[in-house]
Parts: structure tokens; C-alpha cells; sequence
């Protein structure tokens, strides 16, 4: 089954091919980008691949328009946020992908499971998120606020390990990390609270 993660932005503007290439040929010698389809100047999809021709992954530029491939995404996550948890997440989320004006939708291919194939895939999606005003979509896993932390549950129920997450909470974002296995975590992540023994916690009041 396909593969993607996501950078969602409010951004209309996009970087162009040369700017991405550059920043993927700076970092990662081995690897180039490719335009798939689209021109120079309004690129639809590109080809991130190794010196050795094994692809990594697909990146589409969906513009978020009446009738656009975009607009059908972000109504399909909007629908599926419904039956989420915690619920000041799901709102927040919900606002916030009203306003998504560009996704970026990476297609993860067979180099993305190498090492090398992972890292230079997740730089590029860290390069177009660090541009500003997105947030980071992935299947099986679920969203991120504009720092990187996880707002809602959307993983599987045997998922298990530490990982970033944010509760939104008196119009403020309160980061920290918890175990997502532990039940008692997971139980008060739900009902929108920070988990009494979880570390890491930190307040953030959200970007203007």
C-alpha cells in the first residue's frame, strides 16, 4: 500500500526545482532531483533518486484550488480528524487546514528504506516545513503543530515507544514527550491532558 507524508503550508508560493535541487545536491552528493511532470517554472511532481537510478520518493506540488487534487485532500483529512482525539486538537487542526493554500506530498518509494535514501528524503521535507507556516501530515501516524508535535492520535493501538506531543490548551501548546504505549498516557493525551510523568514538557504560545 502507498506510502506518504506530507508537508501542508499556507504558502500559495513554492520553491522553485533549481532551489530544491541545489539543496538536495549541497547535502547529499549522491542524489538528485528530477522534474516527473509540470515545467521549470510550475512544477506538478519531481523525482528524488540516487547516483545508482534507485528512486526515493515522488514529491507533488498540489495546489490547494476549487476542484484541485489539493482541495479533495484537505477535505478528506478534515472528515477523518472527526472521529480524533483529543478534541481541542482536532479543532485546531481543522482551522488550521482551512487556511492550507499548497501540500506537498511525498511518495515514499523503495530507496527511502535505505539509511542514506531516508535521510536525505526527510531533509527535503524538513527544507520545504522550515520555509514557515506548515505543519507535517503523515499516514499512520497522523498531524503536527508548526514545531514539529504531534496533536492527535491517529496511530495504530499496538504502537509503542517515546514520541513528541503537543496538547492545545487555553490557546497555548503544551509540548512534551510520552510513551505511546503506556496506557496512562495515551488516556490522558485523549481527554486533552499532559500525562503526570511525562518529560520533557514545555509551553508555547502559537505563532502569530
Amino acid at each position: 500500500m502507498p506510502y506518504y507524508t506530507r508537508v501542508l503550508s499556507k504558502d500559495a508560493e513554492f520553491p522553485s526545482v533549481e532551489e530544491l535541487a541545489d539543496f538536495v545536491r549541497a547535502g547529499f552528493p549522491y542524489y538528485k532531483l528530477t522534474i516527473e511532470s509540470g515545467e521549470e517554472e510550475d512544477w506538478e511532481s519531481l523525482l528524488l533518486s540516487g547516483a545508482d537510478e534507485v528512486e526515493v520518493a515522488v514529491l507533488e506540488r498540489n495546489p490547494v484550488e476549487i476542484g484541485s487534487v489539493g482541495q479533495d485532500q484537505i477535505a478528506d483529512f478534515t472528515e477523518e480528524l472527526q472521529d480524533c482525539k483529543p478534541e481541542s486538537g482536532v479543532e485546531w487542526l481543522t482551522d488550521y487546514l482551512a487556511e492550507v493554500k499548497t501540500v506537498y506530498a511525498f511518495l515514499h518509494l523503495q530507496g527511502a528504506e535505505t539509511e542514506e535514501g531516508g535521510n536525505v528524503l526527510h531533509a527535503l521535507r524538513s527544507h520545504l516545513w522550515e520555509r514557515g507556516d506548515a505543519i507535517i501530515q503523515a499516514d499512520n501516524e497522523g498531524f503536527t503543530n508548526e514545531e514539529g508535535f504531534h496533536v492527535v492520535w491517529q496511530f495504530s493501538d499496538s504502537v509503542s515507544g517515546p514520541w513528541n506531543m503537543g496538547i492545545w490548551k487555553d490557546d497555548i501548546w503544551h509540548h512534551f514527550k510520552m510513551d505511546l504505549g503506556d496506557p496512562d498516557h495515551r488516556e490522558a493525551f485523549l481527554a486533552g491532558e499532559v500525562p503526570e510523568d511525562s518529560t520533557g514538557v514545555q509551553v508555547a504560545r502559537a505563532r502569530e
